[in-house]
């Protein structure tokens, strides 16, 4: 395994077996996100864009909590200004980048919640393509009734398309903490597990993605994030377009591979 801290120190990097797991540490604060974790996520990101070593990223966090959202520590003083304690409308913005990086993401990504996701922290949960949590922790988008904004990380538009405009609605104006299994039964998340099966969870959808071709993982992404706003020709002819990508490249392999009942061989090209 090789591990490394990114330009600020509050989230590491570690390579192992194919696998990019990517943590956030600052687990004084429930890791809270500032300017600097922002950057050091979109760092992180970049290691992966550039290691073709990487066939799958798990982001977690460090300590009891995934992430608490956004540092609100200045943003209590009053003799700041919205451009210093909102980074993520400012023009050195360190927030949408990495977001735009997570989503964009070359391989699949999973979201390892080992604690409470609030705020920015659901956000990146549910930027990433498999969000599995453990049955104790709770979601909450606190932006609206909480602190009289809109809730951002890109959550307006992954709450509607996980949960139903109904569910997100609830969630952004009311604020309710909804708890992993009830997470797990709306489809805001993939799976809720006991506590100390989420690392046997987590590496079971590793060790089945490791193995998959990236480029299928992201064209898949890209398929389905799409057919909300397709009409249903459109959408067939955006599957036929991936396919005649992906059937010269994998079918073969695949096809081989059912018939000789082992897993495929698939190389780890991404586009």
């Amino acid at each position: 395994m090789t591990i490394s801290s990114m330009p600020n120190g509050v989230v590491h990097f570690a390579l192992e077996d194919g696998v990019g797991t990517i943590t956030l540490d600052r687990p004084e604060s429930l890791n809270s996100m500032n300017d600097d974790l922002m950057q050091d996520l979109s760092s992180a990101l970049s290691v992966v864009e550039e290691d073709e070593n990487v066939r799958v990223v798990v982001i977690t966090g460090n300590g009891r909590g995934f992430c608490s959202g956004a540092d609100l520590n200045n943003a209590a003083d009053p003799g700041q200004t919205m451009t210093n304690v909102t980074p993520a409308f400012s023009p050195g913005d360190f927030f949408n980048p990495a977001l735009k990086a997570l989503h964009h993401c070359p391989v699949p990504t999973i979201a390892r919640i080992n604690g409470v996701a609030a705020g920015g922290g659901l956000g990146i949960a549910l930027a990433c393509d498999i969000t599995i949590a453990v049955r104790s922790t709770f979601f909450v988008a606190t932006f609206g009734p909480r602190l009289g904004i809109v809730p951002d990380m890109g959550s307006t538009w992954s709450l509607p398309r996980r949960t139903g405009r109904a569910r997100a609605m609830g969630m952004a104006m009311l604020g309710d903490r909804i708890s992993a299994e009830q997470a797990a039964q709306w489809g805001l998340i993939w799976k809720c597990v006991d506590d100390e099966e989420l690392d046997a969870e987590v590496g079971a959808a590793t060790e089945t993605l490791k193995r998959t071709s990236p480029d299928a993982m992201v064209r898949i992404r890209q398929s389905i994030d799409g057919a909300s706003t397709a009409g249903f020709v459109d959408q067939l002819g955006v599957e036929m377009e991936h396919q005649a990508v992906l059937i010269p490249r994998n079918m073969t392999e695949g096809a081989q591979a059912f018939l000789e009942k082992r897993d495929p061989e698939f190389d780890g090209t991404r586009k």
